[in-house]
């Protein structure tokens, strides 16, 4: 009996000890349990799966599949008069031999681009400096098949130009619609860089409402880091569901290639354009026939403004809408309407979606003190030579 006590007791000894060095050497593996006793697992378990998180995407081939038939290479090509010698090239020999008969050669010059059948019977949307001044257009379909395009007409303030092909069996692209496009979703390029053949890039929307930068009258472009070059003008920027998000127009960039900062037109305004084009062959704007000047910290300073919100009335046209109402230089709009004025920019785009012949009342600081004054909405003068043709 007394045996059994003396190998108990050491054995009690024992585990003691034992219990000890774990306690002070490894204290975590009494920490984890008496089941996770023994070496450390070689790796940690699994995060939990995040609920409602978006599966990785790994192609967008339908995306690009449903949206590159739609995608059209436009090739122009427009006679140029030049002098016979190089010489005849500085403007006072030109001046003196212009009169005389062979002073100058027809050259034929050719442009490519980009466009986007927008409608199964064969309306193609495209910029404007793509086609502009072009004897011939000729629309080159993803299919191998190709046509004469005839202009429909034309927006230079916006850089949009509306095509006609007479061909069957067109695909066409599908607007976005009412989806917002957002800062950071993935969008598609697809257009003809170089000539080089129909090409797609990807990157992401990287700004929206971009304006200022000397382009077109009428700016709010999307800036996009998908690779654009030349060539791409006039071709589809899309979501990943293959809808047409964009128009892409113009490239930042110091060498002609593509920095990562391109420029798209937005799909709804080009779609508005398109529509009026298609009906009248041209696109009807608002007008007013002032000159807008922003407000700089120095006019707030000299004006004694509170705000630098609004614009200063820099120049009235004689006889325009703004001038008829009694518009002068020097007063300050703060607002149209119910819609406050905040710079030149959002003034001339608050105007030109206003209706002819419609009326607004703007808010004027005249002297430091608020006016209103009812203006009768005009048409904004088209440019030009852009009448419609077929």
């Amino acid at each position: 009996m007394r045996r059994f006590w003396l190998l108990f007791a050491q054995t009690v000894t024992v585990c003691l000890g034992i219990l000890f060095i774990v306690a002070t050497l490894r204290p975590d593996w009494l920490a984890r349990g008496p089941a996770a006793i023994g070496p450390p697992l070689s790796s940690p378990p699994a995060p939990a799966a995040v609920p409602n998180a978006p599966a990785a995407v790994s192609s967008y081939a339908q995306a690009v599949a449903r949206a590159a038939p739609a995608v059209v290479n436009v090739y122009t090509t427009k006679q140029i008069r030049e002098p016979i010698s190089p010489l005849l090239n500085d403007p006072e020999l030109s001046r003196l031999f212009r009169g005389m008969p062979g002073f100058t050669r027809k050259r034929e010059a050719t442009a490519l681009g980009s466009g986007v059948i927008v409608r199964p019977d064969g309306y193609v949307l495209t910029n404007y400096h793509v086609i502009e001044a072009a004897d011939a257009i000729e629309i080159a379909l993803n299919d191998g098949r190709e046509a004469r395009a005839k202009l429909v007409g034309a927006d230079p303030e916006s850089d949009l130009a509306v095509l006609k092909i007479d061909l069957d069996g067109l695909s066409s692209i599908t607007f976005n619609g009412d989806h917002d496009v957002q800062v950071g979703d993935v969008v598609l390029a697809i257009g003809n860089p170089f000539g080089v053949g129909q090409t797609t890039t990807m990157g992401i929307v990287s700004a929206l409402g971009r304006n200022r930068l000397g382009i077109n009258i009428f700016e709010n472009f999307i800036q996009t880091d998908a690779a654009i070059n030349p060539g791409n003008s006039g071709g589809a920027l899309i979501d990943t569901q293959g809808r047409l998000i964009g128009i892409n127009t113009a490239i930042y960039s110091e060498s002609g290639g593509s920095l990562g900062i391109g420029f798209a037109i937005p799909a709804a305004a080009a779609q508005t354009i398109l529509e009026q084009i298609i009906s009248t062959g041209r696109v009807t704007r608002g007008w007013l026939g002032v000159e807008p000047q922003d407000i700089t910290p120095e006019l707030a300073r000299a004006f004694d403004l509170k705000s630098r919100e609004g614009i200063i009335v820099a120049g009235v046209l004689r006889g325009g809408p703004a001038a008829r109402a009694g518009l002068r230089v020097g007063d300050i709009v703060v607002a149209l309407g119910a819609e406050p004025v905040v710079n030149t920019i959002g003034f001339l785009n608050q105007i030109a979606r206003m209706e002819p012949k419609s009326s607004v009342e703007a808010t004027v600081l005249r002297g430091g003190r608020k006016l209103t004054l009812p203006i009768q909405i005009g048409a904004r003068p088209s440019l030009p030579g852009l009448a419609r043709k077929r």
